[in-house]
């Protein structure tokens, strides 16, 4: 075990004192380094405080592994929620972190990542040192091994077979891994899920439980996903929302319920190398990873905000599962109601999308590719023919590679090459932004809702700076505050 040097953004008073007190809101935020255990925990861990003098704060478990940690068994710190830093920050270490839970380096390596985020190699590999602890390969490996982990508890599958579907090159290092990092082999770990209810015997399912930091305003999400259903690729049916999901190996289909403090997640993969990615875009989906206190208790501040804070605490920013369908479906609604945003792609579905099959009988496609609509979008799509024709030309241009879309992109640069393509206005540029990234910052001060919104709680929207950074929240409270008083009269 190496010694772990502290980074100098995390206040050593202030780690401690959520550590003493057990809050549960700083869980994935920082990890507990315990010297004289060799363990490092979620704040939160039930363990008896460690003396201050014995513990080091860490900004990541992939730091604490690099030093020589190991992870708890009791508060398994590797299963806590995902910091919000990776969606609130915009720098390098933030926008890296994104595309490594998404698992760019286990299918590119460290240059496809560097490549991504538009640096060398060895620039990223210092910055990231630096900034969370540990390189690139460390925090990959830390995810390998996060995912490995939820195969052994979750499946039947063989150890051989989890191991490369974790992203592990060898049977060596898959076990290796998993005893540094767990301190128990993966049989017996295996062994000791037995116990698990949630244990999938099926090829290719998984059970998951995606946990978050409460609160959650499920009625708002629940809304969102339901009233943006469009048939064949999505179904809302008895509260749980099932959808069909395109990864980088394969495909895969989810159900999805949200339940108190998590979201039970059931998912059928094609391949299981794709369960991290499916993971990590379902969290990006349902807004999971933020810090719901951090923004309420920032909006409240604003005597406008308090009531709607108070109605709705814990609401969230819906993001994406693809960038590619985010755009396009976003460009299909412009201008139309939801209901005829809905009919007109879920024509395009039908037609150009590919049926798959779907273990719960919910959804029987998935959504187009961007080639697919380049090629043939014209000769479905209805509409004025300059909005067909902007369709097409991006779908075009995403298949080309002349348009990239992924959760690695600045901000400003998403929204800067969007508003350089022909029929993608403000609006447009400003929604696919906060979707893609999650950017918590991106006031919709255009959009009719949110305006309507701003009326009824005689909101000035051009004095939005004591709203920063979290617009994107406000813009959510906005929107749901004119559809209740549109649905309540």
């Amino acid at each position: 075990m190496t010694q772990a040097t502290a980074l100098p953004h995390l206040d050593f008073e202030r780690c401690y004192r959520a550590v003493s007190s057990k809050d549960s809101r700083f869980d994935g935020q920082f990890y507990t380094a315990v010297r004289t255990t060799g363990i490092y925990c979620r704040p939160s861990c039930p363990a008896i405080t460690p003396k201050s003098a014995n513990v080091t704060f860490l900004p990541t478990a992939a730091a604490a592994q690099h030093a020589g940690y190991r992870a708890c068994r009791r508060c398994l710190p590797d299963a806590a929620p995902g910091s919000p830093l990776w969606r609130t920050r915009s720098d390098l270490a933030a926008r890296a972190m994104r595309l490594i839970s998404d698992g760019v380096v286990e299918r590119g390596g460290v240059d496809a990542l560097a490549s991504s985020v538009g640096y060398s190699s060895r620039q990223l590999t210092r910055v990231l040192t630096a900034e969370l602890g540990a390189g690139p390969l460390a925090l990959a490996r830390a995810h390998r091994a996060h995912t490995a982990r939820l195969l052994i508890q979750t499946t039947r599958m063989p150890m051989s077979d989890i191991a490369f579907a974790a992203g592990f090159a060898s049977i060596r290092q898959f076990n290796d891994t998993v005893r540094t990092v767990f301190v128990v082999t993966p049989t017996q770990m295996r062994t000791e899920s037995l116990r698990r209810p949630n244990v999938s015997t099926a090829p290719g399912t998984v059970s998951l439980r995606l946990p978050y930091r409460e609160p959650l305003d499920a009625t708002w999400l629940s809304w969102f996903l339901s009233a943006h259903i469009v048939d064949g690729i999505e179904c809302w049916r008895d509260a749980t929302y099932f959808r069909s999901l395109r990864l980088p190996h394969g495909h895969g289909t989810v159900g999805l319920d949200i339940k108190s403090g998590y979201v039970d997640a059931n998912l059928s993969l094609t391949d299981m190398r794709d369960l991290a990615p499916a993971v990590a875009r379902l969290r990006h989906l349902l807004d999971l990873d933020a810090d719901p206190r951090a923004v309420d208790d920032a909006l409240s501040t604003d005597p406008a905000f308090e009531t709607a804070v108070a109605t709705t605490p814990g609401i969230r920013v819906p993001g994406n599962v693809d960038a590619e369908e985010l755009l396009l479906r976003t460009m299909i609604g412009q201008q139309i109601s939801l209901a005829a945003a809905a009919t007109h792609t879920a024509r395009l579905v039908a037609a150009l999308g590919e049926s798959i099959a779907d273990p719960n009988g919910a959804v029987t496609h998935l959504f187009p590719t961007a080639e697919s609509i380049a090629a043939h979008g014209a000769d479905i799509l209805t509409g004025p023919a300059r909005r067909i024709e902007a369709i097409v030309d991006i779908a075009d241009r995403l298949a080309t590679g002349k348009l990239t879309l992924h959760c690695g992109l600045d901000a400003n640069e998403a929204r800067r090459e969007l508003l350089a393509c022909k029929g993608i206005g403000p609006w447009t540029a400003d929604y696919v932004t906060m979707r893609l990234l999650g950017d918590p910052d991106i006031l919709l001060d255009t959009d009719l809702v949110v305006r309507q919104g701003a009326a009824a709680l005689d909101i000035d929207l051009a004095a939005s700076d004591a709203w920063k950074p979290w617009r994107s929240y406000a813009s959510m409270h906005l929107w749901q505050t004119a559809l209740s008083r549109r649905n309540s009269k």
